[in-house]
């Protein structure tokens, strides 16, 4: 299946190429209601959910690597907090017990940096690199799934339409024959089984007509379906002219699959996701080493406790004095005590405003971390086994993809061979059957021969068109997968 959808997708330059004089980009119906492979193609890109889905997944694989390149720089947090407190309480400012009601407000800015964590940051942004290169591939091969479908409907269309052209042809033939037949056997020169037997082809040939129209139109229905239009839409598709003379196999399958090895999205994205999960490797082995980071703060303080009238330090020298401890009875000369006591050197304010608290109460912090993985209940290193498993399944599925690639080539390369010489043969029975015919129907008007024989040289003549119709396009969709393989620009 993979082979067969790999070959058809590959036809779609041809019609493309062959259409560019035609046709010019549109979003929208085209006005004589006849499409190009083109008009097709660009319509169900716009209009395409799955597309759209894929759109999506790559805008979400940028975003993570986008993170993953922030991750590099240091983290930066604010944090402010207001709160009334009542009762028994701690003055946040001066760090004592308190009964008063206040308000208070602390405001801080924090932020760290990792020094070292096993190349673990490094290691995912690479990852996540190769990540967002892969979704882009797939996006691609997603739309050229969807290019694969529009074309092979687009091509089923055209072929129904030349098969009607022939049974249209048959009938017209059989129709002209039959009016022939009629005014011989009037005039008594035939008998009337000939004109009863035309008259039966005639009716066979309009019968075979309409089951080709029914054919074509439900063609057309798929084709509809397909690019999301309703049935009652009017759709027509516009038949290229393709002459297939120049087409030559000048290349052998080894050459054609090396150069589809560069060229194919699906080879691509197998190779970024090895890369991704090579990666993947190294960021679950920098969890077993140790993490160095560096963190730094800047706090403050306010209180409505410290508003009213307080002391506040000048941070000068505490000054030495000596405390009066009574008076003499009856001369009241003051007593003073004979320890010293130092007192703060400072003065009473009568306010300390949430300006001034905030500047005085700064708080300044820096610190370096270590942290040593010792025992986490083996996660650390459950997750680096895993990751080693993943690449192998990433490598075995680049394999797989590389193998289909390279059996695709040569069963098309194969098929391709045997396409041409099919046609080549088509070709020359279509000749052979056009003279038979022509000679049968001569003698038949004549009455030399049987109607049994002229109505098989009819057939055989209808059918060998119709197989040389399908040689045709089996022939040149083959061969314009090849070049397509090889990179080649195409004219047709």
């Amino acid at each position: 299946m993979i082979m067969k959808k790999t070959r058809l997708l590959l036809f779609i330059p041809i019609l493309l190429a062959s259409l560019a004089g035609i046709a010019q980009q549109t979003d929208t119906l085209s006005n004589t209601n006849a499409w190009t492979l083109k008009q097709c193609i660009d319509y169900a890109l716009a209009n395409s959910l799955t597309v759209q889905r894929g759109n999506y997944n790559v805008e979400t694989s940028e975003v993570n690597y986008n993170q993953s390149k922030m991750n590099l720089l240091p983290n930066l947090n604010a944090n402010v907090s207001y709160g009334y407190n009542w009762g028994r309480s701690v003055n946040p400012v001066t760090n004592q017990f308190t009964t008063q009601e206040i308000n208070y407000l602390s405001p801080s800015v924090s932020s760290s940096v990792t020094l070292f964590n096993g190349m673990r940051i490094q290691s995912t942004l690479k990852q996540n690199s190769r990540d967002y290169q892969a979704s882009v591939q797939d996006l691609q091969k997603t739309k050229n799934d969807l290019i694969l479908n529009i074309a092979s409907l687009f091509v089923n269309v055209i072929f129904n339409k030349e098969q009607l052209e022939n049974a249209k042809f048959q009938l017209s033939s059989s129709q002209q024959q039959y009016e022939r037949t009629k005014k011989q056997v009037a005039a008594g020169a035939l008998s009337k089984s000939n004109e009863l037997n035309l008259d039966a082809q005639v009716a066979t040939n309009e019968l075979n007509v309409i089951t080709r129209e029914n054919t074509l139109n439900l063609s057309l229905l798929q084709l509809k379906q397909a690019l999301q239009l309703p049935a009652s839409t009017p759709l027509d598709v516009v038949v290229p002219e393709v002459d297939i003379e120049d087409l030559v196999l000048d290349q052998n399958r080894d050459q054609i699959y090396e150069i589809a090895r560069g060229t194919m999205p699906e080879i691509k994205s197998a190779a970024l996701k090895v890369e991704s999960a090579d990666f993947g490797v190294k960021a679950a082995r920098g969890n077993l080493y140790p993490r160095l980071s560096l963190s730094g703060s800047l706090n403050s303080n306010y209180s409505s406790a410290s508003d009213r009238a307080h002391f506040v330090s000048d941070g000068g020298d505490p000054v030495i004095t000596y405390p009066q401890i009574g008076v003499v009875e009856g001369t009241g000369t003051p007593v003073y005590s004979s320890s010293p006591v130092p007192v703060p050197s400072g003065s009473i304010v009568d306010g300390y405003g949430r300006r001034d608290q905030l500047q005085d109460n700064i708080f300044r912090q820096v610190s370096l971390g270590l942290t040593i993985p010792i025992f986490n209940g083996l996660q650390s290193r459950a997750a680096y086994q895993r990751s080693v498993i993943s690449r192998q399944l990433a490598t075995i599925s680049a394999k797989e993809i590389d193998n289909t690639l390279r059996q695709n080539v040569e069963t098309s390369y194969n098929e391709a061979l045997a396409a041409s010489k099919t046609y080549n043969s088509s070709l020359r029975q279509v000749n052979a059957r056009e003279e038979a015919y022509r000679m049968t129907k001569q003698r038949f008007d004549i009455g030399a021969v049987p109607y049994v024989e002229y109505q098989v040289a009819e057939n055989d003549l209808f059918q060998a068109k119709s197989d040389l119709v399908r040689a045709k396009y089996d022939f040149i969709l083959k061969k314009k997968v090849l070049d397509f393989y090889q990179g080649k620009p195409l004219e047709y």
